[in-house]
């Protein structure tokens, strides 16, 4: 990083210029990290990205209106929000860009989850965040990223994309066009629940990396990537663990017949939002979580094909038609996600049965 943008953030924040050492940490791939030492303390420096995160003012406007809704002793683990500057705010601007500061929070992160028993653990943390804000108003949020979970709106882009392609659709295309066109049944659903439920305050972006663990696995320490935390629909966030988590090949694979749902894993991540939720919101939004991991997985399959449509203009892509093998990808899962419908149904019964009382 440049001496004068470092220095320029060292005094926005108080913090000693000789003293400090940068390097980068983590891979993710929306905002740059860095991890920053000054003597004793550690911080984490993110350098923001404001053209996928267009409104950052509204992400500020969230946190600052959640903070006043908890006590953070309630909660067994960290939400590392961001340190205010000399000046009070969330975000430091510079001439070069936005740039937040974090508290380092020590653990692991993982990409991947091996035992039905971490799943709970990382279901349980995505939980206890859904209900720790139960009484707040989740109208008073603001949409960081718009239409993000409207599944409605993801299909008028996908319809949009289909009238003016920017590649050619060979067979391969027209196939995963037509999945999807077919699996518009899940668009009356949808619509269904959302006339039915209640918004909650959501985290909208539950990956197994957005949480740090414990160094042995066994609790999470913090959970983070707080910049998608909007109203939102509880089977969202339960969703999208089930796409990331219960999926036998991450959403990257070409082994499309591999792909299937594992339901030790499944039952693992409903175990932990029964435990926490169940009692605390209505049976109706219970009802709905199976049907999170099929939107889900869906909305991602969708945008994916759309992505591909556009000549790949949202997701970066290593090869041109990778979005189409991610579509494809999401195509297997969602299809194995149907075909275990019966299954997940009996699972639910019996978990409801022995854990909700």
């Amino acid at each position: 990083m440049n001496e004068s943008i470092l220095d320029a953030l060292a005094k926005a924040y108080g913090l000693k210029t000789g003293q400090i050492r940068i390097k980068r940490f983590g891979s993710g791939h929306i905002h740059k990290t860095y991890r920053v030492d000054v003597d004793a303390n550690a911080f984490i420096l993110q350098e923001f990205n404001d053209a996928v995160f267009t409104h950052p003012e509204r992400i500020s406007g969230n946190l600052e209106y959640l903070m006043g809704q908890f006590d953070p002793s309630d909660l067994p683990f960290v939400l590392p929000l961001p340190i205010p500057n000399k000046g009070g705010a969330f975000f430091t601007h510079l001439a070069e860009g936005l740039y937040r500061l974090f508290p380092f929070v020590s653990g692991v992160t993982q990409d991947a989850i091996v035992q039905k028993g971490h799943a709970k653990i990382a279901s349980e943390a995505f939980a206890r965040f859904i209900q720790i804000f139960l009484q707040a108003d989740a109208g008073r949020m603001e949409d960081t990223i718009a239409h993000f979970h409207n599944l409605e709106i993801r299909y008028q882009q996908f319809d949009a994309a289909l009238k003016n392609p920017r590649v050619q659709k060979d067979s391969e295309t027209e196939k995963m066009v037509d999945f999807y066109l077919e699996r518009k049944d899940l668009l009356e659903k949808y619509g269904q629940f959302r006339k039915q439920l209640p918004l909650r305050v959501t985290h909208n972006d539950t990956k197994i990396n957005n949480l740090i663990f414990a160094e042995n696995l066994d609790r999470v320490n913090a959970l983070i990537d707080l910049d998608t935390i909007m109203a939102g629909f509880v089977f969202y966030d339960f969703g999208d663990l089930v796409r990331t988590v219960a999926c036998t090949r991450d959403e990257s694979s070409l082994e499309w017949d591999q792909i299937q749902v594992d339901m030790e894993k499944y039952e693992g991540l409903l175990e932990g939002f029964y435990s926490i939720l169940g009692g605390k919101i209505q049976d109706e939004e219970l009802d709905s979580l199976p049907f999170g991991g099929e939107m889900m997985t869906l909305i991602m399959g969708v945008r994916f094909l759309t992505d591909h449509l556009n000549g790949n203009i949202y997701y970066q892509v290593d090869y041109q038609e990778q979005n189409l093998h991610r579509a494809k990808n999401q195509a297997a899962l969602l299809s194995a996600l149907i075909e275990k419908r019966e299954d997940i149904s009996e699972l639910e019964g019996k978990l409801r049965k022995a854990l909700i009382r």
